[in-house]
């Protein structure tokens, strides 16, 4: 199963980083990376950049279409009139269909804040224990998944257990 999940990094640059442990991952065949964009918000400005991968376009790769929408839903729509309501509820409901919830979005969109970058990330077949032990040097937090609640809730207690062991 193909899933997508959002870290945020309290950095402008903290999602770049975790890209690069990513792609090595995937190159381990330790996760099948099908697609990623980056989001990074820098101090100063009014809305974030955001860019697809275009390194990784092939079978499985989602189109640029896919993420302009799916950012412009969790980045720009309070920005946009009441006259495209219907239209965006229509997106909205769209990705619904695809596991991309209300909540997902309004999840995104209240963490991922000026001098932040997040990390989207479309995956399978993941190693789960050698991923979760090349990830646990970085700082971030997982906003957002399509795991199932179970799922989600290890990965996060997983991540949590490492959070509260000392460092030496």
């Amino acid at each position: 199963m193909t899933t997508l999940t959002v870290l945020k990094f309290e950095t402008a640059d903290g999602a770049d980083k975790a890209l690069d442990i990513v792609k090595d991952l995937n190159k381990q065949r330790l996760l099948n990376l099908h697609d990623a964009a980056i989001v990074t918000w820098p101090v100063g400005k009014k809305k974030p950049k955001t860019k697809q991968l275009h390194d990784l376009a092939g079978a499985g790769a989602l189109s640029g279409a896919f993420w302009g929408m799916l950012f412009g839903l969790i980045f720009f729509v309070p920005i946009i009139g009441l006259a495209v309501g219907a239209t965006i509820g229509a997106l909205t409901g769209s990705m619904t269909d695809i596991g991309i919830s209300e909540d997902f979005i309004r999840s995104v969109r209240s963490k991922v804040t000026e001098g932040t970058s997040a990390l989207f990330l479309m995956t399978s077949d993941a190693v789960q224990d050698r991923v979760l032990e090349a990830m646990r040097p970085l700082k971030f937090e997982l906003i957002a998944s399509n795991l199932s609640r179970e799922e989600e809730d290890k990965l996060r207690a997983a991540f949590a257990e490492e959070e509260a062991a000392p460092a030496y």
